[in-house]
């Protein structure tokens, strides 16, 4: 009860922001009323089991497809029907989430108000809940495990500075953890802090992220792009992807710091939230480059063109990785994000790039410097260096896509153990798992 008020408090004290966000023209909040309500529309009837999958914006959405696409093709041929339906907290991962399970099998996720959990359990009816990566809340925990619903941590990390955090509130974390039935860790290390802050059943599988990128350049919507974008075989496809501010101006320095001596060089920038186009199409402009947003490009650009593209729409950085020469991933030079996922363009073949500050990634970025599979650039004279070395050497660019490409096919794996761990704690479907039971 007293959990509830102070998050009625919160709520309310946020109230005045979440408005300003819809009415200024940026990202929205995410179906704050729904949320608060649990009024949620109930997913179709479920055929078989039913698992309620959570994943707090895109890139959790996107792994947590991949992973049901296999907990249905396991289960297939164990005689079993399963059912996966997902939430998200975010108004891209909800985009995200309709795409690839469906609207009718998507829904925002609660907050952690009794009220709206509960709402939510009737109506969805889970008989198992995968938590994507680390999302831990007290009454959602507490709600679940009170109808016995098995609950499982997928593809969980907790970085150094994490379970830091987690220590000063040590009891808290250990009651929730405890309620959790499995871990599937990415890492030994990070099984180990989730062993010590309490959780009793951690096994380690690897990332999951290895599985859940692509990788084929022949793909047809990569192709698709390709030509859209008017790229040529001679033309050096430089991508900066999942930008954050000042990201995409040092991406628009060293295009010009290069392209006098390299003129097949092409940009393609993918901010990592599209609101901001906006505000990169005026550096554009300031920096007297030409520029298209994709968004108006509705027929093929001219070959050869020197124009810069500007990803403005969502859901196409997959593809938009396998028609890169070199790739610089973003939120990893502006101290604060903590990186975004390297490995997408790694599985493509490209020469990989990224900042110092990935600690969302450090399991991955560890393995892609180990296999000398990627660089790191500390800031916009090594990204413009690491950028000309690629233009001036193709066969060392080549040659470090490939192992990038050859690291990933080795890491895969880690979403089919942790399917089949899923479904061995998954019971078969029970009428009453929407009530509380005694």
């Amino acid at each position: 009860m007293l959990l509830n008020l102070l998050y009625v408090v919160v709520c309310l004290l946020a109230l005045p922001w979440v408005v300003w966000r819809r009415l200024s023209g940026g990202r929205p909040v995410a179906a704050p009323w729904v949320r608060f309500t649990g009024a949620i529309a109930p997913p179709p009837p479920a055929r078989g089991a039913r698992i309620w999958m959570h994943g707090v914006s895109v890139g959790e959405v996107q792994l947590l497809a991949v992973l049901a696409a296999e907990i249905r093709a396991q289960a297939e041929t164990a005689g079993r029907a399963v059912d996966c339906v997902v939430s998200s907290s975010t108004t891209t991962g909800l985009e995200v989430a309709g795409k690839r399970f469906g609207p009718e099998r998507s829904f925002p996720c609660p907050l952690d108000v009794t009220w709206a959990v509960n709402r939510v359990l009737d109506r969805v009816r889970p008989d198992l809940v995968v938590l994507g990566e680390l999302e831990l809340w007290p009454n959602l925990l507490t709600s679940i495990t009170r109808r016995r619903i098995p609950v499982v941590v997928a593809n969980a990390r907790m970085s150094a500075r994490s379970a830091a955090g987690y220590g000063r509130i040590a009891p808290l974390v250990r009651h929730m953890l405890g309620r959790v039935d499995l871990v599937t860790a990415r890492s030994a290390e990070d099984g180990a802090r989730f062993t010590a802050r309490g959780a009793p059943h951690v096994v380690v599988v690897g990332s999951m992220k290895f599985d859940g990128v692509r990788g084929d350049r022949d793909a047809d919507d990569v192709a698709r792009l390709r030509a859209l974008g008017g790229f040529t075989p001679d033309d050096t496809v430089f991508l900066a992807g999942s930008t954050q501010a000042p990201e995409e101006q040092l991406a628009i320095d060293a295009l010009l710091s290069l392209r006098a001596t390299h003129r097949g060089l092409r940009l393609v920038i993918v901010p990592r939230h599209v609101e901001r186009a906006a505000e990169i199409g005026r550096l554009l402009d300031k920096s007297g480059v030409r520029w298209q947003p994709r968004s108006r490009l509705a027929a093929p650009a001219a070959p050869g063109s020197d124009t810069v593209l500007l990803v403005d729409t969502t859901g196409e950085l997959a593809w938009w990785w396998g028609v890169a020469t070199v790739a610089f991933v973003g939120g990893s030079l502006d101290g604060h994000r903590g990186g975004q996922n390297m490995l997408e363009p790694a599985a493509y073949g490209a020469a990989v790039c990224f900042g110092p500050q990935t600690r969302n990634f450090a399991a991955e970025v560890a393995t892609l410097l180990a296999a000398d599979a990627a660089r790191v650039v500390a800031d916009g004279s090594a990204l413009t260096g690491f950028v000309d070395r690629c233009l001036r050497d193709p066969r060392w660019a080549a040659a470090l896509g490939a192992r990038a490409r050859e690291t990933v096919a080795r890491q895969r794996g880690a979403t089919a153990t942790t399917a089949r761990l899923i479904l061995e704690r998954l019971p078969h479907p029970n009428p009453d798992n929407g009530r509380c039971r005694p």
